[in-house]
């Protein structure tokens, strides 16, 4: 009798393992199909958004010559003041076009882009110095949540700048076996001094609290490092992951 039950458990625990690494498989699969569904959707709205673009660039070339047309012979007039506010109007509309970044990697098009469209339609400077880079160590959903907080962090805390010109600066490359990401934002004033922690203020959204601790943690999780200074007039954020 003891033989049998020794024999049954033992043959239940090999179906359990094998139930449990089917499951992981299944786990596994269920995971990737939903990155490469997301993918997908990302390319057909880069697909939209690039085609969008290339019109508007039609349209502005085609419109360009009878722009010019119209400031020479304000010019020729002698009609200074009407020829530098028009130039100006035509600035001001080449200003509000963004135009498509493309950085090599299907998901930091899409966030990249997104929130740089937004930033500038808000009356911020955007600065990009962005190199072709996979943060292959990273999973898709946790590198989209730290560009995405990183990015949103700024933003907001430019938004709220009404004395300085609000300025965001971008910076993303490979330095010594880690690929970094650095992210400026200008500011009148001192956010560590107020929150040196950091800590998540909902009443205040100002003091880059939201989003800090997810940061943290993903980065952690990735063996990476992170930090979070300012220099120059500027609060400065960087993450550091192993390649």
């Amino acid at each position: 009798m003891r033989k049998r039950y020794r024999q049954l458990q033992e043959e239940y625990d090999a179906l359990n393992q094998k139930y449990i690494k089917l499951f992981e498989e299944k786990s596994e699969l269920e995971y990737c199909l939903t990155e490469l569904t997301a993918e997908t959707e990302l390319m057909q709205k880069q697909d939209g958004e690039i085609r969008v673009l290339h019109q508007n660039v039609r349209k502005l070339k085609h419109d360009m010559k009878n722009h010019l047309m119209v400031i020479a012979s304000w010019l020729n007039e002698k009609d200074y003041q009407r020829a530098r506010q028009y130039t100006s109007e035509i600035l001001d509309k080449l200003n509000s076009m963004h135009s498509y970044v493309e950085t090599g990697n299907s998901l930091m098009n899409y966030i990249i882009n997104e929130k740089f469209q937004y930033a500038r339609a808000h009356g911020i400077l955007i600065k990009a110095e962005i190199e072709t880079l996979e943060f292959k160590r990273m999973k898709s959903i946790d590198f989209s949540a730290v560009l995405s907080n990183m990015l949103d962090n700024a933003i907001e805390a430019s938004e709220r700048e009404t004395d300085i010109v609000r300025e965001i600066q971008v910076v993303i490359r490979r330095c010594k076996g880690y690929d970094t990401i650095g992210i400026k934002n200008k500011i009148a004033k001192s956010i560590l001094k107020e929150n040196p922690e950091l800590k998540s203020v909902k009443s205040e959204k100002s003091l880059h609290g939201l989003g800090i601790s997810q940061i943290k943690s993903i980065v952690d999780m990735c063996h990476g490092m992170y930090d979070f200074y300012e220099e120059d007039g500027f609060f400065c954020a960087k993450v550091f992951i192993p390649e």
